[in-house]
């Protein structure tokens, strides 16, 4: 969607050479980098080549799936998780930063999830990493007062996405995930480009999820009520 408003993108992926951007209807101003967000050695790899770079926006997108109860959620599962969702987004913004601040302009966008404010059974691990997400974000951004570099914090709901498949398998022995629903990437990318060209410092969506949401923040015993219908040990 930024290629589309024309942008010039670069891709962080960990295979960089197996990505063709013309098979992927992008144009030449985008291309795919090499950027491992999996370990410290690895993203620190990728900086020398990024700092290269007079970046104007950031868009921490990667992300991995934890689910379950938590005695059975694998440890070395949950790790990777934190490491992807909130560790390796801390070490990119921080050595990203300071480039955008000397610039005087720059828009850092963390994609959250709903679990960072809704927080129901089998999610404990990824709901705990995407509140801190959201936390991270909100601090930072007052770090920033007056740099000329702001944030968007993205309260994202379920998106179809290989990540968004794998719900079912990790939730669906102890949550009912009948209501569950989803709207397409292109859907979610077009709203994220309207919250950046607005300048917006938080997303979130509307109509039901939106409800949702609204319920968690201000009933949490109700929002605790309706969480725990669908679950079962």
């Amino acid at each position: 969607a930024l290629d589309k408003e024309g942008a010039t993108v670069l891709l962080g992926m960990r295979k960089p050479d197996n990505f063709n951007c013309s098979e992927h209807d992008l144009s030449d101003n985008a291309r795919p980098i090499a950027l491992d967000m999996g370990t410290k050695e690895s993203i620190e790899q990728s900086l020398p080549q990024l700092l290269e770079e007079e970046l104007d926006m950031v868009v921490n997108n990667a992300g991995q799936l934890t689910g379950g109860l938590l005695e059975e959620q694998p440890l070395d599962d949950i790790y990777s998780m934190f490491q992807v969702n909130l560790v390796g987004l801390v070490h990119l913004t921080r050595a990203l930063v300071p480039g955008m601040v000397q610039r005087g302009q720059g828009k850092i966008i963390n994609n959250a999830s709903v679990s960072g404010v809704m927080h129901l059974p089998c999610a404990s691990t990824y709901a705990a990493a995407k509140t801190a997400v959201v936390a991270f974000t909100n601090s930072l951004n007052l770090e920033l007062t007056g740099t000329g570099v702001s944030t968007l914090t993205l309260i994202t709901p379920g998106i179809k996405t290989r990540m968004y498949d794998e719900i079912s398998t990790l939730y669906g022995e102890h949550m009912d995930l009948s209501q569950l629903s989803s709207i397409p990437p292109e859907e979610y990318a077009t709203k994220v480009i309207k919250a950046i060209k607005k300048d917006k410092l938080f997303y979130e969506p509307s109509g039901s999820v939106g409800f949702a949401l609204w319920l968690a923040r201000h009933t949490p015993g109700i929002f605790r009520k309706v969480g725990t219908m669908s679950f079962k040990r």
